[in-house]
């Protein structure tokens, strides 16, 4: 992972992070725990799907469709 990716998810995830609290009264671990083995997660340090301009709102909506369904629809491409 690059540098560059690596300085743009330590601004998302703890968006993500927060959220998962909030919404799952979890505790900072958990929440951490959750997202960094998710599927979301690996994608967003796939620089090449540029997931990571979503957004942590959105972001965090995937994650929850990841954790219900086990998949996560990816939005297009938007140009």
């Amino acid at each position: 992972m690059c540098r560059d990716i690596s300085s743009v998810l330590a601004m998302i995830t703890p968006g993500i992070i927060r959220l998962l609290m909030e919404n799952r009264r979890l505790g900072v671990g958990e929440a951490s725990d959750i997202l960094y083995n998710s599927q979301l997660y690996k994608s967003l340090e796939d620089e090449g799907t540029k997931m990571w301009r979503l957004g942590y709102p959105l972001l965090y909506d995937l994650l929850e469709e990841e954790l219900a369904t086990g998949k996560i629809t990816f939005p297009e491409e938007q140009s």
